[in-house]
């Protein structure tokens, strides 16, 4: 089965069929093309659906991802980008080992193929040149015989006639002769001719074309076949990641197998317990007897009768239990004495202010007076954000032995400042270390540098593991003092009521004990506390959702301040700083010098400049 022989005379048509088949190739390459796009957006759509449900780093909701399922939901997502780079392999393989192979093909069959139909049609126009040189021969030599038969003619004419004479006789008769020579010529011509075309032509179709054709035939059969081949590739590119993505599957189903429901409820016990031991029983109190009704330290209501008739405004709490009331923010105002700014030192230096500036002694008023200046002072203010802007000096961010916390939540959040302080004096020791080795160096070869412009560094260095020594001391004893003080499960149940408000009562000692009676009750100024921390509440509550404060513009420190005060701010002489709020007329500028220090500091001591924005607003 040869197209040589059997396709001798459909030169056209093999010529169609073999570009036909060049398109086949070229939309099988464009088809691949388009598959490897779709594996790259897949790929890609994969990523990006991995990475949005991925937690923010330094955020509440990476916290919550410590529970087994939580845990086992991004394995999921790992496993899924990991899925997604499988298909980008796909995506890789099939360009590399389809589109581009295939791409260098065609060019090399378009070439081939120019190649062999260029000697087709020089074998055609061969050919065709001796078939008319033939027909040529062939037309001179019957030509040349009409011309000999209508001479001789002529001859045998002339010889009948008696009136011719005998030279027109002779003319006639040589004319006849030379016509009868040259068709013998054109005959021998002709012969020749036919002779040479016939074997051309056996040429032709016997062997030039035939071996054309067979060229063109393998080499349509290659193209099949490599098309072939690269289907072949196209599975086993499809094949390979097979296995890879199996693991990515078994790595999700084995993420699945991990989820322990009894670990996660172990870890909202310990993100969530009090510490508290449940309430007891409430005691009986018989009013058929006639006696004077006392507060009870176990009673849980013991100040929400009245502040339903004193504190309108206290709605908010009073549905909830004393273990989940919020420390009052507004005590340390309603109870201390107000902080004029202190005027700007008589000289630049920090010399001039060596302990920094303090606030003037005044003698302390009553708790209800201060409680009526608050209220009657009300109307200045006209929202509870500029409230807490401008009582923020007061109330600070929170204590620092964390006792406005539940025990057992205390207790977790001094062992991790005592972790993470620990982690520092380690840092600082590596420090000081990697300094005393560079100092040795230094010693050995003063050519790299001065031994001596060290020492304030090792100094520096040893101050600040001081001082962080002695913050890890203060939190171990806070430490020990509540591990100390945590119920003990299975003893007898202690009152809840009266051991909570001595918790509580150990952090604010000192305002405790001015207003206990001889007996142990509480006295009617700590109903009028309690009051006022059920307000107290409710404004945590307005102020839970409040967001940092935009910046207004920038400051200059002219004079070094030393921010002893809670709510103030330290800050040095030329330090730049940033002004979130202005001042309000009572002398104090807000500023902030990163996301986590801010505070107040006296006006007259910084040169504020806002910005035109913030000023035109």
């Amino acid at each position: 089965m040869s197209w040589g022989t059997e396709l001798w005379d459909q030169f056209d048509n093999l010529e169609k069929h073999t570009q036909w088949g060049i398109d086949i190739l070229e939309k099988y390459i464009k088809f691949v093309k388009e598959r490897t796009e779709i594996e790259i957006n897949y790929a890609k759509q994969l990523r990006n659906l991995s990475k949005k449900y991925q937690p923010k780093r330094n955020s509440k909701e990476e916290e919550e991802y410590k529970y087994t399922s939580c845990k086992a939901f991004i394995s999921t997502l790992n496993e899924m980008n990991d899925y997604a780079g499988q298909h980008e392999v796909i995506s890789e393989n099939m360009t590399s080992q389809i589109i581009v192979e295939l791409t260098r093909y065609v060019q090399e069959l378009k070439q081939e193929r120019k190649s062999h139909f260029h000697d087709g049609r020089k074998a055609q126009q061969h050919i065709e040149t001796c078939w008319k040189q033939l027909e040529s021969s062939k037309r001179r030599f019957e030509r040349d015989c009409k011309e000999a038969d209508r001479a001789q003619q002529y001859f045998e004419k002339m010889d009948a006639d008696i009136n011719v004479t005998k030279a027109d006789v002779e003319k006639a008769r040589q004319q006849a002769q030379l016509r009868h020579q040259m068709a013998e010529d054109s005959k021998a011509d002709y012969s020749s001719t036919l002779q040479k075309f016939n074997h051309e032509q056996h040429e032709h179709y016997y062997t030039h074309i035939p071996n054309i054709f067979q060229k063109i035939q393998e080499m349509e059969e290659r193209r099949i076949v490599r098309i072939g081949e690269s289907m072949k590739t196209y599975a086993e590119v499809d094949r390979q990641v097979i296995p890879i993505i199996g693991k990515c599957l078994d790595g999700i189903a084995k993420a699945a197998e991990s989820i322990d429901q009894k670990n996660d409820s172990q870890l909202v016990i310990e993100a969530y317990k009090s510490g508290f031991e449940p309430p007891g029983d409430i005691e009986f109190e018989d009013y058929t007897q006639p006696m004077k009704r006392t507060i009870s330290e176990t009673s849980l209501s013991n100040s929400r009768g009245d502040s339903k008739t004193e504190l309108k405004f206290a709605s908010k709490s009073k549905g909830k239990l004393w273990p989940f009331i919020k420390k009052n923010k507004l005590m340390s105002l309603l109870t201390s004495p107000p902080q004029p700014p202190p005027p700007p030192p008589a000289s630049a230096s920090p010399s001039a202010v060596p302990n920094g500036p303090q606030s003037p002694k005044q003698q302390k008023e009553p708790l209800s007076h201060r409680f009526n200046e608050f209220m009657t002072s009300k109307p200045k203010i006209h929202c509870f954000r500029s409230l807490k802007r401008g009582l923020s000096l007061k109330l600070g961010a929170g204590p620092e032995d964390f006792s406005n916390l539940p025990p057992e939540q205390r207790r977790k959040k001094l062992q991790q400042k005592v972790d993470e302080l620990n982690k520092e004096i380690q840092k600082e020791m590596d420090q000081r270390d990697a300094i005393t080795k560079m100092k040795d160096v230094y010693l050995k070869n003063p050519q790299m540098g001065d031994p001596g412009s060290l020492d304030h560094k090792l100094i520096e260095v040893g101050q600040n593991i001081e001082k962080l020594r002695l913050e890890v001391q203060k939190f171990e004893a806070w430490l020990t003092e509540v591990e100390g003080r945590l119920p003990v499960r299975g003893e007898q149940a202690r009152r809840q009521s009266g051991m909570y408000e001595a918790q509580t009562t150990l952090s604010v000692n000192n305002c405790a004990q001015d207003r206990e009676s001889p007996d142990g009750s509480y006295t009617e100024e700590q109903s009028q506390e309690n009051e006022l921390k059920m307000m107290a509440t409710d404004f945590d509550d307005e102020f839970d959702d409040e967001e940092p404060l935009p910046t207004i513009g920038t400051c200059k420190a002219l004079y070094t301040f030393e921010g002893q005060n809670e709510g103030t701010i330290s800050i040095a002489e030329g330090e730049i700083l940033y002004v979130i709020e202005e001042d309000k007329g009572d002398g104090w500028t807000r500023i902030r010098r990163n996301e986590d220090e801010e505070g107040y500091v006296p006006t007259s001591y910084v040169e504020v400049y806002l910005d035109k924005n913030a000023k035109d607003s």
